[in-house]
């Protein structure tokens, strides 16, 4: 019998600024401690990005190690897919950005999908559909954020990265306090895959299963700069911090233990397999109470379940690719081995993927 032609990835790379970032450091500008954040969220660092780093500096390395990784050029790839909630511009998005910083042929056409925490999953399938179209044979896809932006500097930050040293004042303090809940949860990194249409046997990509519930917006936004409002963004909104996303924690917690179960098992069950049948289940590396609960609902342990969220935190669109890449990398994914991709975030987006490696 002939195979079919599927989507495989031949290659991967990650983009991680240099700044760790504990969470002691982050309790000298806030009122927190590394047994509180560790506590919530089984974070112990992060890493944030120099002044003037962006998310798609950030992709562009994740990219080259993808490339080099898969033995391909910059001429080889025939389309780009950049996920990200955190693009260099207001517009454009990260494609076109990154298709002049690496010196892409100006016929590469370029892809800008915002899915948050949920864009790398839905990047997949983007180029998994691409390629089984016939359409294109080899897609570069890059999953990754910065917020770092979204802290106001001004308030003792950079002594985070080490480019002061001082106490911050005690308005300050309050301030970044004040958005604690949020701050000690995210990171900024990036990662990237190259993906090719391969007639190899069992290998490549076998099913997704995507949902988006517009209802739950709330649960993860940002309240402020939009162009519902007149004009787009005002001193107010900043003065208020609006441009700082507002979250219910306990709704997106109920959420992710609800959505990414049920969509591991309708992906599974979709492509004729059952939930004991996954070698290893990726899941988006938001809270490790989120990723626990996850894999107890699925019966998967922890052999099955890998996470690095202690070491990054959360990079939204960079989570999947970066915690994909290590488990390639140190063989915790082996050919042969069938893994599950899973994510909710933001929109509310959630769904999951299969892949045999």
């Amino acid at each position: 019998m002939k195979s079919v032609m599927k989507s495989v990835i031949t290659g991967s790379g990650i983009g991680i600024p240099k700044n760790v970032v504990t969470n002691d450091k982050l309790a000298r500008i806030m009122d927190t401690s590394d047994e509180w954040i560790r506590a919530r969220s089984g974070i112990e660092q992060r890493y944030y990005a120099d002044p003037g780093q962006s998310s798609s500096d950030l992709g562009v390395i994740a990219a080259e190690g993808a490339l080099q990784a898969a033995g391909r050029t910059h001429d080889d790839i025939d389309a780009l897919i950049f996920a990200t909630m955190s693009p260099d511009y207001f517009f454009p998005g990260n494609g076109p950005v990154v298709q002049a910083k690496m010196g892409f042929r100006e016929a590469l056409p370029t892809f800008d999908i915002r899915q948050q925490c949920s864009g790398f999953l839905y990047g997949l399938d983007l180029a998994d559909s691409l390629i089984r179209s016939g359409k294109y044979a080899r897609v570069l896809l890059i999953g990754g954020d910065v917020h770092t932006p979204f802290m106001p500097w001004k308030n003792g930050w950079d002594t985070t990265i080490g480019l002061e040293d001082r106490e911050v004042t005690d308005e300050e303090r309050e301030r970044n306090t004040n958005i604690r809940d949020r701050v000690v949860l995210f990171g900024d990194g990036a990662g990237a895959v190259v993906v090719e249409a391969m007639n190899d046997g069992d290998r490549g990509f076998l099913t997704s299963k995507l949902y988006t519930n517009g209802s739950g917006i709330e649960a993860l936004y940002t309240r402020g700069v939009g162009f519902r409002l007149r004009p787009f963004v005002t001193h107010q909104q900043i003065d208020d911090g609006d441009i700082i996303p507002d979250m219910d924690g306990r709704e997106v917690f109920r959420q992710a233990l609800s959505k990414m179960p049920e969509a591991v098992r309708t992906v599974c069950a979709s492509a004729g397999l059952s939930v004991p049948d996954i070698d290893v289940l990726l899941i988006h590396q938001a809270n490790m109470r989120i990723i626990d609960g996850v894999a107890k609902q699925l019966g998967l342990g922890p052999d099955r379940v890998p996470h690095n969220i202690e070491r990054y935190a959360n990079t939204t669109a960079g989570t999947l690719p970066i915690l994909y890449h290590e488990c390639v990398t140190d063989g915790r994914i082996k050919p042969g081995m069938l893994v599950c991709f899973t994510a909710l975030g933001s929109g509310l987006h959630w769904g999951a993927a299969l892949y045999r490696a």
